[in-house]
């Protein structure tokens, strides 16, 4: 991940982290718990913003991680794309399901957490896998 493509993923990680604040914030301050519609769509407002929020600092600690050769190129890459991925569809599901989306994004929000999932272990086996030529 060189230079323009350590600004990507910083720039994505940022734009992502920025999404799980006002999220975040929104879920706290814009959505009325005494129903509970309202409840369940807090919950999983806050839900998906924590997992987003997680997952945006994955893909800025991978890009420094890499940056100082401590990562396998291509696992890392492949890491930072299955965190996207899951940031993605995992919160992405959450919050359509939350302002009233169709019921079956439910079901995408399985895939994205077990994209994440594989991201970790693809960071793991980055981390194990680097040879000195990386």
């Amino acid at each position: 991940m060189g230079g323009a493509s350590a600004r990507g993923w910083i720039a994505v990680a940022a734009v992502s982290g920025v999404i799980a604040v006002v999220v975040g914030a929104f879920a706290a301050h814009g959505v009325d718990p005494a129903t509970a519609a309202g409840a369940k769509a807090r919950e999983w407002l806050q839900t998906g913003s924590q997992y987003e929020m997680i997952h945006a600092l994955a893909m800025l600690v991978v890009t420094a991680l890499y940056a100082v050769g401590r990562l396998e190129k291509r696992l890392a890459i492949a890491a930072q794309c299955l965190f996207l991925l899951g940031g993605v569809l995992f919160p992405g599901a959450l919050y359509a399901l939350a302002f009233g989306g169709p019921r079956w994004f439910g079901a995408v929000a399985p895939i994205g957490g077990m994209a994440f999932i594989l991201g970790w272990l693809c960071l793991g086996l980055a981390a194990l896998t680097r040879s000195d030529a990386d």
